[in-house]
């Protein structure tokens, strides 16, 4: 009896739920057609309606993905399981997952179609957007074209190469190449890849995924064992092995004149996926990633140190050791975190980044032989520059100025699934440091350069998720990111197949579920926001080219030889970051290569250690009537720890101070004295009593101000917007095409987007 009555619960609970789900995909049905139809009546007003056509896609996409998971709650049982957060209430989750979907669906179709009302009803207003063919997208320096405009395009990572993702959800082209293709020494190319790719069309603005996982199994016997290593990394291979550069000349000269000049290398050639080269431990504990180098690389090592010291003697007494010369020197790496700071950590520090450096150079060289407008980027991870470590063999600078295209895979997020409270989340809804800072940092190293995030993580990371995303989220993060310097992305992530099922990539991946892929709302949003920046594309490209007037001292040295060198860089960079002028960064060969009009000042804050060149080149600068605001503290020692002298003013200006905030004010002042700050002044006020609203502000072509606005903020934060010598400022908001209040109160993650005019 017992059990019959446990079936029949059974029973009736998948009935219910099987009438629910008919009932609300129905409804979401049923709000779909008023939404077409008030399309056709919005049409016959001349209302650009790509959003509303984006939304609808974007419904019918998802609620295919409800009625999929509706029917494999299990896979979905096991996927929340992965995901700490949610594995204690994996079943609950999967069960309410196809509902919560559709829910989400009806959400944003009542959201599009009470927007589309009042454009209707002329009570807001909408200027039309681009509906990008990315067969015809065209490069040019730092931007992309379409039509003659510039253009920002998005896909995502593993999405299923169907007409109706496609259509509204980016259709990025481009090709996979890993050196396993090279099937023998001679150079022979797989049969099957070979005729894939001499029968691929041009296609559509894609890019060359370089991999670097699996190896011919004729390398590894030609090479031996030690060939393969690091397994755990995206680049196997020792590097520094001859055999490396054997077979890389093969597969490049195999494969890649084939490729030129088709449309599908217009976002160039990926040299690797996330490189990085840690060799660090703690005792005996390897740090993320760590692991050994070869006799090779030793090899390489002790070529380098020669080159750098001339004399054993001068080693020696850097690394107070005895060896008889340099053939004899010996070094342990992974190299002891306890070395921090001392010369034998800066030496091999250094010597691992130009050796990767020098790795590149190689591949890049190598390309343009078969394809001379070839341009080569990396899927570098800004967090290796933006944080404190520097034994990961990744100099930022050197290989952005190396690239044609400013690789990166850019990250934010606004939540952690573990870990202790972070210092962000004490004052802001977003972490936004790799993110603002990063970009700053690689455009001033590369100002006339696209910026292409070729593995977004504003969504979704390991460490970062939320099924309930608020995708206000999204749209700051996106618009934050294109104002900064990003020009086209490629997003983590799309892990569905075209049926919905979970992708078989995704199975067992930890970062399926709770992503956006079980996010309708979110997806939408990522595809609305790029409708808006490519609406107003002109006035994002003229934020992203702002003339960067203070420079912050950025000093590998200091990197490399204190713990956290970053986070004071960081400090300096937040104190200024919300003053409305757009922050560069400068180092020994921005200050030689480029030129000096380009700033009013340079700002050096707890930079400690810079090497006698370094300061040669500052003395430059201020023998050339340069202007530098520093603290008691920087540039009293060289890599090694010895003195240095002193910077002299010179024919320029060098100023002393004696705090962070004394720094700030004097440089704000600087500015203002010399007539670089905005025409546009926005004071803040919140509750937490700091700021927290990024801005930027340009001149259009008609001479009109544009003033965008992000509130980073845990709470809301009220402006006052003022345009200089006008009586009253009044702003028009560019998205909805109406007047609005100079004296807005934005909420965490709202975008302010407005003319600041005069008030006549």
């Amino acid at each position: 009896m017992k059990n019959r009555k446990s079936l029949l619960v059974v029973f009736l609970f998948v009935i219910v739920t099987a009438v629910k789900a008919q009932s609300l995909e129905d409804l979401a049905k049923t709000k779909m057609v008023e939404l077409s139809a008030l399309m056709q009546k919005a049409k016959m007003q001349g209302i650009d309606v790509l959003k509303e056509e984006t939304t609808i896609r974007t419904a019918e996409v998802f609620l295919k993905y409800a009625n999929w998971d509706q029917q494999n709650v299990k896979a979905n049982k096991d996927a929340f399981l992965l995901v700490k957060i949610y594995e204690k209430d994996a079943e609950e989750m999967a069960n309410k997952l196809p509902d919560f979907e559709r829910e989400d669906v009806i959400k944003m179709l009542d959201e599009a179609t009470g927007y589309l009302k009042l454009l209707i009803n002329k009570e807001v207003f909408r200027a039309p957007s681009p509906k990008i063919d990315w067969s015809k997208i065209t490069v040019n320096n730092d931007e992309l074209l379409y039509n003659n405009k510039p253009v920002f395009l998005a896909d995502y990572t593993w999405k299923p190469n169907t007409a109706e993702l496609n259509e509204y959800h980016g259709n990025q082209d481009g090709f996979f190449i890993t050196p396993s293709y090279v099937v023998k020494e001679d150079g022979t190319i797989n049969a099957s890849k070979k005729q894939e790719l001499s029968t691929k069309p041009t296609g559509n603005a894609g890019f060359i995924f370089f991999n670097h996982k699996t190896m011919p199994k004729w390398a590894k016997k030609k090479y031996g064992d030690n060939f393969i290593m690091r397994t755990n990394t995206y680049t196997a291979y020792d590097i520094d092995n001859p055999g490396a550069i054997d077979v890389q000349k093969k597969l490049i000269k195999g494969l890649v004149p084939t490729m030129a000049g088709k449309n599908y290398t217009a976002l160039g050639y990926m040299l690797c996926n996330e490189p990085h080269f840690f060799t660090q431990k703690t005792g005996e504990k390897l740090a993320w990633a760590s692991g050994p180098v070869s006799n090779f690389t030793i090899d390489k090592f002790k070529v380098w140190l020669k080159r750098k010291h001339k004399s054993i003697k001068a080693l020696n007494s850097l690394w107070h050791t005895n060896f008889k010369n340099f053939n004899s020197v010996e070094i342990q790496i992974p190299i002891d975190t306890s070395l921090r700071g001392t010369p034998i950590w800066y030496d091999w520090s250094l010597f691992n980044m130009h050796r990767v450096t020098e790795w590149y150079t190689f591949l890049k060289e190598e390309i343009l032989k078969y394809d001379a407008a070839a341009k080569v980027h990396l899927k570098i991870m800004p967090n290796l520059w933006t944080d404190n470590k520097r034994v990961h063999g990744i100099d930022l600078e050197a290989l952005t100025d190396l690239s044609g295209i400013i690789g990166n895979d850019s990250g934010a997020e606004n939540n952690h699934m573990w870990g202790p409270k972070e210092e962000w989340e004490h004052h802001y809804a977003l972490n936004w440091r790799e993110l603002c800072m990063g970009f700053d940092f690689m455009k001033s190293v590369s100002p006339s350069k696209l910026n292409f995030n070729s593995e977004l993580h504003y969504l979704s990371t390991t460490k970062s998720r939320d099924l309930y995303q608020d995708p206000k989220y999204v749209r700051a993060a996106f618009w934050l990111a294109h104002t900064y310097g990003m020009t086209a992305s490629q997003i983590w992530y799309w892990p569905r197949e075209a049926n919905g099922a979970i992708s078989q990539k995704a199975i067992n991946d930890k970062g399926y579920a709770g992503s956006n892929n079980q996010q309708p709302r979110v997806t939408n949003e990522v595809a609305t926001t790029l409708i808006d920046l490519n609406t107003f594309s002109e006035h994002i490209m003229a934020m992203q080219r702002m003339q960067k007037p203070l420079r912050i001292f950025y000093s590998k040295t200091s990197a490399i030889n204190k713990t956290k060198h970053m986070d004071d860089v960081f400090k300096l960079y937040e104190s200024l970051h919300f003053n409305g002028v757009s922050l560069g960064f400068a180092t020994q060969d921005i200050l030689n290569k480029q030129k000096q009009k380009n700033w009013e000042a340079v700002l050096i804050y707890k930079t400690q250690f810079i090497t006698s060149e370094e300061q040669k080149v500052l003395q430059n600068y201020l023998d050339n009537g340069g202007t530098i605001f520093t603290d008691a503290v920087s540039l009293k020692k060289d890599e090694y720890g010895n003195a240095l002298p002193k910077l002299t003013q010179s024919k320029g200006v060098l100023v002393v101070c004696n705090s962070l905030q004394e720094l700030n004010t004097k440089a704000m002042k600087h500015l203002a004295t010399n007539n670089k700050l905005p025409e546009v002044t926005v004071t803040e006020t919140n509750k937490l009593g700091v700021k927290t609203c990024a801005w930027k502000v340009i001149k259009n072509k008609e001479g009109n101000h544009i003033l965008s606005v992000v509130n980073l903020g845990k709470t809301d934060a009220t402006l006052k917007i003022k345009l200089k010598d006008a009586k009253k400022t009044v702003c028009k908001d560019l998205l909805k095409g109406i007047k609005v209040t100079a004296n807005p109160t934005l909420k965490p993650y709202e975008v302010f987007y407005v003319t600041v005019l005069e008030d006549k």
